[in-house]
């Protein structure tokens, strides 16, 4: 038995939907990714900072760098009304991607003592991926909430400058 039309076409409309989703998490996230490991190298060639603080100081810029895209890009169309209830959420969200993140290269350094430059870079580079699913779920789950059927988006003030605040 075959799907009816109505019912094929809302689904090819929701995977659209979240095709467009994830490419918009995916650019946002490939500059983050960017971010978080030229931050990395820099860190961890230039100082004498520990592995794991080089990588926890990256992804805190990298995190910082994210959510503006993710608020002003990925997810732009999402409800802003309650932007103290998002940061919070975010950076709470971000904990935890930091931890997962991090806790990958930690067990790779100390646990398995791989911690040459190029060992590094590769548990950091895995540690961002298994943290970027969890991220992902989560920011759309909770985070960037869509607006309810029915409810109008809150829209941001604008001062007599003209500026978006």
């Amino acid at each position: 038995m075959t799907a009816a039309p109505s019912q094929r076409q809302a689904l090819r409309e929701r995977l659209a939907l979240l095709s467009r989703e994830v490419a918009k998490f995916g650019a946002v996230g490939g500059v983050g990714l960017l971010v978080n490991l030229a931050v990395f190298n820099l860190v961890r060639h230039t100082t004498e900072l520990p592995v794991v603080r080089a990588s926890i100081l990256a992804t805190v810029v990298a995190i910082a760098c994210n959510y503006v895209g993710f608020r002003y890009f990925a997810y732009r169309d999402r409800d802003k009304g309650r932007r103290t209830k998002e940061l919070t959420l975010f950076l709470l969200f971000s904990a935890v991607g930091l931890v997962i993140e991090n806790g990958v290269l930690y067990t790779a350094t100390y646990g398995f003592g791989w911690d040459g430059p190029l060992q590094s870079n590769v548990f950091k580079f895995l540690g961002i991926g298994v943290a970027t699913l969890f991220r992902f779920w989560s920011y759309r789950t909770w985070v960037f909430r869509r607006l309810q059927p029915g409810t109008v988006p809150v829209p941001e003030r604008v001062p007599e400058s003209g500026r978006v605040i």
